[in-house]
């Protein structure tokens, strides 16, 4: 079975909200780069399903660009050595760039509605209700859009 990578930012948005435990169940494995567990270090503690693994081959900033963190250029390089099943990431240049590479992307919002739709978790709104209280970017229109996919649009 491919890997599933992940970077820093949707590992801490499950853990801020009590949900970090879904990508086990989803996923079984999750494997960070070091500079991923150095950016989660602070807010999560680690569980045995997610592991480390070290790049061997760094894509520099000509390629990736330097606007992106350092999670986010190792994901991107562990992604590109060894194609993974999904590589986790939520900001918008990252997601672009591994799009643009033909990486399978999803993010903590995909996450979240893919365990919805498989039963792990009974509603979506709570969770984006506390993502949101953790300031986590999410516009109205795509709050909407996802309530709407996960069948939660209209309930109050």
């Amino acid at each position: 079975m491919r890997e599933v990578i992940a970077n820093a930012s949707p590992l801490i948005a499950l853990e801020q909200i009590g949900d970090l435990w879904l990508l086990e169940r989803l996923f079984q494995q999750i494997t960070v780069p070091r500079a991923v567990i150095g950016e989660i270090s602070r807010t999560v503690t680690l569980p045995p399903w997610i592991e480390e693994r070290a790049v061997t081959q760094p894509v520099g900033p000509r390629i990736l660009s330097t606007a992106l963190g350092a999670g986010e250029r190792e994901a991107l390089s562990l992604a590109l050595e060894t194609p993974p099943r999904w590589l986790i990431l939520d900001e918008r240049p990252a997601r672009h760039i591994a799009q643009g590479l033909g990486l399978p992307v999803i993010g903590t919002l995909g996450i979240l509605l893919s365990a919805k739709q498989k039963g792990l978790i009974p509603t979506l709104k709570p969770r984006l209700d506390g993502l949101l209280a953790h300031d986590f970017r999410l516009s109205m229109v795509l709050y909407e859009r996802v309530l709407h996919e996960a069948g939660e649009s209209g309930e109050g």
